[in-house]
């Protein structure tokens, strides 16, 4: 995993990609934007063929900086740092801090790959994703971006722990839709690593996020509820939530895992035990007996000739 930390002292559970699926991304890529490029510059020297140079040398200068410069920042800034080829490898590009990257990153990025990757045929790009510990051109040090694996084995993901059981359902009408993803990435990672902090450390990140959570849903939390089951909570019911448009509501009833369902009814997470004022339910420790059965008086026993028990169906006349 990468050494990557926050301000806070936050390890980010992320892993860099290395030389060689950065080269086979950035050749998909290439082979698009170029595929692209050729196409366009015969549909511009046909429409142009009436033009004098000087115009078709500024046609030629703008669609050069549109479609190999311009679209691959639009496309990074649009999907977030997801373009086709790292896609296609599973890579994705990230802020220093774990965040989506914006515009101003995709442009930095994107100005100085066409020195670094255009211009040098890759060259410099190469040698500087060599040198650095965790392969970043010198785009991504200019920028302060990462190029991250997104598909990691199964074995190595962290899992969000559930929320103490007696929170389960209390945030079922937290409106959630004013919370940043760059909030909810945070929030994630601080639960994820919440054991390897420090007490200290930790308590005080876990206020902040809470207090930055609560800025953006307007509700503060219910009284004498630790920051961190607060912040496990509201993650359990924004994972609610998602399960519930993505497989509706029979689906999420089998799914075990889910704030909100039997299948976590019992699971403790790792963010605390319940404070004070907070008590889960106790289910009863009796249970009534079910009521005697009516007692029937034998025909035998009273003599008179036993008779086949009524079924409701009268024979034919």
């Amino acid at each position: 995993m990468s050494d990557v930390v926050t301000g806070d002292a936050v390890v980010l559970g992320l892993q860099p990609a290395r030389l060689p699926s950065r080269a086979l991304s950035v050749l998909i890529d290439l082979v698009v934007v170029l595929a692209a490029y050729l196409l366009v510059s015969l549909g511009l020297a046909v429409a142009t063929a009436s033009l004098d140079e000087a115009a078709v040398m500024a046609v030629s200068i703008a669609s050069f900086l549109l479609i190999l410069v311009g679209a691959p920042i639009a496309v990074e800034t649009l999907s977030h740092g997801r373009s086709l080829g790292k896609l296609a490898c599973g890579l994705r590009v990230v802020r220093d801090d774990g965040g989506p990257i914006r515009f101003r990153h995709a442009l930095v990025r994107g100005a100085m790959g066409v020195v670094e990757i255009l211009m040098t045929f890759g060259v410099v790009a190469c040698v500087a994703s060599l040198v650095s510990e965790r392969g970043r051109r010198l785009g991504d040090v200019f920028a302060g971006t990462l190029v991250v694996r997104e598909r990691i084995p199964a074995a190595r993901a962290l899992v969000v722990p559930p929320p103490p059981p007696w929170l389960v359902g209390r945030f079922a009408g937290l409106d959630l839709s004013a919370v940043p993803e760059s909030l909810w990435l945070e929030i994630r990672q601080y639960l994820t690593r919440a054991r390897d902090l420090d007490p200290a450390v930790g308590r005080r990140l876990a206020e902040r996020l809470a207090d930055e959570l609560v800025a953006r849903t307007g509700t503060p939390p219910p009284p004498g509820v630790p920051a961190d089951a607060y912040l496990a909570g509201v993650v359990a019911e924004r994972q609610t939530r998602e399960a519930r448009r993505a497989f509706g509501s029979a689906g999420v009833a089998g799914m075990p895992g889910v704030a909100g369902v039997p299948g976590v009814g019992g699971a403790v997470g790792a963010v605390g035990m319940p404070a004070p004022g907070f008590a889960p339910p106790v289910a009863p420790s009796t249970v009534a007996p079910p009521a005697a059965a009516p007692v029937v008086a034998s025909p035998v026993a009273d003599g008179r000739e036993p008779t086949a028990p009524a079924t409701g169906f009268a024979p034919p006349a």
